[in-house]
């Protein structure tokens, strides 16, 4: 699969990409606060960039279990200086961490190339229209309720068969509202709604966890690389290049 953004093309089958998540806020669960400053924020994004990160998801609103959501208007003012100077440096593809229609639409104009929605489209339906237009890829993703109320006691009959259907039904409705196939990635949404056995068994499946400890994440990391993950998301890009690439090498092995 070939993901197009402006500045290249992403082949995701040629190797497991890493895509480093910034968060401009100061409560999100793993670095919260640590790169809400501009400055710190900037220079936390070109250093994922020079470590190897193939996209950059800039963030503006903690989605961790229990939080509340935050104003448009201040979600905006955390993100879109972060894009617009970040966009101007590099042609790393920027994503934007977003479920609001709006500010998914101003962080493209500042020059992001990605849509990473938590919502799979569900919370603001504008987002449908946005994708469609601007022609980038979106990333969609399970969520069991809201980030406020995901982790009181979610319980599923066969979370690997919901959570299929859910995305499958996901790509659905992106068709249906004009996105292209190729441009829709998708994600389980480990830890959105989510029992720890879950998050496991999903992990024999597809995908990475964003955990406390690097090495729980890198082990996390290592799982999802073998078992067909083509992105992972993670905070610590230097380590996660390192261990996606050498996975990747293992694998080719015959």
């Amino acid at each position: 699969m070939i993901l197009q953004f402006k500045t290249k093309k992403m082949n995701l089958f040629s190797r497991t990409h890493i895509m480093g998540a910034l968060n401009v806020t100061p409560d999100s669960f793993s670095d919260g606060g640590r790169f809400f400053k501009l400055e710190d924020a900037i220079r936390q994004g070109m250093k994922m960039v020079e470590e190897g990160a193939d996209i950059v998801d800039v963030g503006g609103e903690s989605t961790r279990p229990g939080s509340d959501p935050v104003s448009m208007g201040e979600e905006l003012s955390r993100v879109i200086p972060v894009i617009s100077h970040m966009s101007k440096k590099t042609d790393v593809p920027i994503s934007i961490d977003t479920y609001k229609a709006e500010v998914a639409k101003q962080a493209l104009d500042a020059g992001a190339q990605m849509i990473n929605d938590i919502s799979a489209l569900r919370f603001d339906q504008k987002m449908r229209k946005i994708a469609s237009e601007y022609k980038v890829p979106i990333n969609l993703m399970h969520i069991k309720g809201t980030p406020k109320n995901m982790q009181k006691d979610p319980w599923y009959e066969d979370v690997i068969g919901e959570i299929r259907g859910y995305l499958k039904q996901s790509i659905k409705i992106a068709q249906e509202a004009g996105i292209e196939k190729e441009k829709i990635t998708i994600d389980p949404g480990i830890g959105f709604g989510k029992r720890l056995e879950d998050n496991l068994n999903i992990l024999k499946i597809l995908d990475l966890p964003v955990e406390e400890r690097l090495e729980g994440s890198l082990a996390a990391l290592a799982v999802a690389v073998m078992n067909g993950a083509n992105i992972v998301r993670v905070h610590d890009v230097k380590e996660s290049v390192r261990v996606a690439g050498m996975v990747d090498a293992i694998m080719a092995v015959e």
